[in-house]
């Protein structure tokens, strides 16, 4: 089988590291096509050798981008087109079918209640939506609420698929030697309580209630921010403005695997902390908390359907926390006050596991790709002879 994934970005992000992940663990020949932006994720990409074409469109509207989508995958004899993200699946999903290929796959990443990627939901974004993804055979949903937000939104149920991100259990593996190391490249105090902070920074994803919570704890608390965005600058001046900036390092973008690149990895990070804090209200799946599970870190969390799909006791050391600075400070304390944690991942981590996601992703994939039987081939088969 020959695949062809169609996605809008490469940078430093959930859907796309997934993307990278998933393609090491997908027995398929994948090619991979970005609308724009070919960043970090694309030259990882390059580097583990998949095929990586940068399509250079200008912006959501430049049509012209269209037809050469369009030659690209009529060229390469693709068996299935596989879409990522708004953009992506709106152009990816039509080019396909004007390419003659019907095998047409959708991953929805980052459907919320009131947004997707960062932009409301209005009735234009909703009908363009529904408009493509009738074009395509399947919708694949990172976890049971975006299912369901996708059904109600009038995506039927039988086109939707469930395939939960995945994760890299052995990278994600506490390490007390790379803690080590990783903290004092950082220049963290020997004895600090580090709370994380994982995925980009845009408005969405709250961190500054992280932020504000640290000036009602000791010094000794640090915030550690992992990730790239437009709100950083914003969120540098609420440090400032809430007296805590010399105790809030930023790491910009981190990649998923060791790349060779200035400053450590993603899993390094995470063994740097002692506790993940997540105070995003709207997530489609939480990714951040599912890894910072898998390093045996606590996780204090406002939305995680990773999470609250899996049965209570599946990740005992994940909280909810409901409420602003003051409720996250207090449920840091206590974190705090608790002491060092057993650093092994819990059965949440394992339920989440990439060969798993993998495995049922081709399930999908073989089921849209094989021909669709004729009623009547299915009774000329069943009847009996005469």
């Amino acid at each position: 089988m020959k695949a062809l994934h169609v996605i809008t970005g490469l940078g430093v992000g959930g859907a796309e590291q997934q993307l990278r992940l998933l393609l090491r663990h997908l027995p398929v020949d994948c090619d991979v096509v970005t609308l724009t932006n070919p960043g970090a994720v694309a030259d990882g990409l390059t580097a583990d050798g998949v095929r990586v074409t940068h399509l250079g469109m200008a912006g959501n509207r430049d049509l012209a981008a269209l037809p050469r989508l369009v030659r690209l995958i009529r060229s390469g004899g693709y068996d299935l087109v596989h879409t990522h993200l708004y953009r992506a699946c709106v152009y990816g999903r039509l080019a396909a079918r004007l390419a003659g290929v019907r095998a047409i796959v959708a991953t929805e990443h980052s459907l919320g209640d009131s947004q997707m990627e960062g932009r409301g939901l209005s009735r234009g974004v909703r009908a363009l939506y529904l408009g493509s993804e009738r074009l395509g055979r399947s919708t694949v949903a990172v976890s049971p609420t975006v299912a369901d937000r996708l059904r109600r939104w009038g995506v039927p149920g039988p086109r939707i698929e469930i395939v939960p991100n995945g994760i890299d259990l052995t990278r994600f593996r506490f390490d007390p030697v790379r803690r080590h190391r990783t903290r004092q490249r950082l220049g963290l105090p020997e004895g600090a309580f580090v709370v994380g902070g994982i995925g980009r920074l845009a408005p969405g994803k709250r961190f500054d209630v992280v932020i504000r919570a640290l000036a009602h704890l000791p010094s000794d608390v640090w915030v550690l921010l992992v990730g790239g965005g437009p709100e950083e600058n914003v969120l540098r001046r609420v440090a400032h403005r809430a007296g805590v900036a010399d105790r809030v390092l930023f790491t910009g973008e981190r990649p998923y695997t060791a790349d060779g690149g200035p400053g450590p990895d993603l899993p390094s990070l995470t063994s740097a902390m002692d506790l993940l804090a997540s105070p995003s209200p709207e997530e489609a799946f939480g990714l951040a908390v599912v890894e910072a599970l898998a390093a045996g870190l606590p996780v204090l969390y406002a939305s995680c359907p990773a999470i609250e799909d899996l049965p209570p006791r599946a990740a005992a050391a994940a909280l909810r926390v409901t409420g602003g600075p003051a409720a996250f400070a207090a449920a840091l304390a206590a974190a705090r006050r608790a002491g060092p944690t057993d650093r092994t991942a819990p059965d949440a981590a394992r339920h989440y596991s990439i060969t798993r996601s993998a495995a049922q992703l081709m399930d999908v994939y073989a089921a849209v790709v094989r021909p669709p039987v004729s009623r009547t081939s299915d009774s000329s088969q069943g009847a009996s002879p005469r």
